[in-house]
């Protein structure tokens, strides 16, 4: 293909830096530019060569941009964003409030289609990826139940919630498995289980000077919404230690279909993924649905799509005729 996919992307934290990483392992696209709601000027890309433009500028660029990767959060960024940013470029986003998905997808498909653009949304490994295989599962075997398992991963919400704490200097928070759990749902139990029984918490905190200990250990375990409902262990380490083990962003978990086909033939389908960097596996999802919005778009389909509306061939730089030759 001569023409090298143009990608732009809107917002350059971890995740945006996970996508010039990635984009760099697909050289049938290029990264034309990067804009930030911060002073241009300030912002440190890992190629010099790309340029940093403000985010107020960004309506001028739309001939120059085939695809724009959204990399805002999903808490306040992307419900505005994402709808304003579809009358301009096609766009991708990995929105994750699972609840309000319905609401979204309404407003980024009017907008799309009234600019005649694609907007994918909620792209990623969960909601993405994981979608994908819940849905195979279900559909592969009617008769059973789906079980998605977290971890061990590092969940930056909860994070957030711990280093809140008066007297914590630094703090992170590990959502962990339940081996227990796992083990009951591959035998074939199909067992119902709570939110307790599914995963446990584990926290890593340094303490500030002259902060009790069993206080802060009171105040995270018993916190509503975060970590009441769970078994939560809180671990207090110096410093150095946290420095040295808990400055990546590992994550992953399982998707788990358990049903039965005939009479009684046991049957299960299981996902899996482990990640060192949740961010940039993100962003690599995304920019393979990046190529995916690209060919859509020149085909001209138009609207709001999510992972459920996309053919894999489409994801791959690979023609269908090589697909078929090495894939299948």
């Amino acid at each position: 293909m001569s023409h090298r996919i143009r990608v732009a992307i809107a917002g350059y934290g971890n995740l945006g830096r996970g996508v010039e990483l990635a984009l760099k392992q697909n050289p049938d696209m290029s990264l034309v530019g990067v804009f930030s709601r911060r002073d241009p000027a300030s912002v440190t890309l890992l190629d010099n060569d790309v340029p940093v433009y403000a985010m107020a500028d960004i309506e001028q660029y739309q001939d120059d941009v085939d695809v724009m990767i959204l990399c805002g959060g999903s808490k306040s960024d992307l419900p505005e964003q994402g709808p304003y940013l579809a009358q301009f470029f096609n766009t991708v986003d990995s929105f994750d409030t699972h609840a309000k998905v319905p609401e979204y997808y309404a407003a980024l498909d009017q907008s799309a289609r009234d600019a005649g653009r694609v907007a994918l949304l909620s792209v990623g490994w969960d909601p993405g990826l994981f979608s994908l295989n819940r849905l195979y599962g279900e559909a592969i075997l009617p008769e059973g139940e789906t079980y998605t398992f977290w971890g061990k991963g590092l969940s930056q919400g909860h994070s957030d919630a711990v280093r809140r704490v008066p007297g914590v200097k630094a703090g992170v928070q590990y959502t962990l498995p339940s081996t227990e759990a796992m083990a009951r749902v591959r035998s074939g139990e199909q067992p119902e289980l709570s939110t307790r029984e599914k995963h446990t918490r584990e926290c890593y905190i340094v303490l500030d000077e002259g902060a009790d200990a069993e206080v802060i250990r009171d105040s995270i375990v018993t916190m509503p919404d975060y970590f009441a409902d769970y078994d939560t262990v809180v671990n207090f380490i110096d410093q150095a230690t946290f420095d040295k083990e808990h400055s990546s962003m590992p994550h992953g978990g399982f998707v788990i279909r358990s049903g039965h086909s005939g009479a009684d033939s046991k049957q299960s389908i299981e996902y899996s993924l482990t990640l060192a960097s949740n961010p940039e596996f993100t962003a690599s999802v995304l920019v393979a649905y990046a190529r995916a919005v690209y060919r859509l778009a020149r085909v001209n389909d138009i609207g709001a799509k999510t992972v459920f509306d996309i053919a894999p061939g489409l994801l791959s730089p690979k023609s269908p005729a090589q697909l078929r030759k090495e894939l299948l």
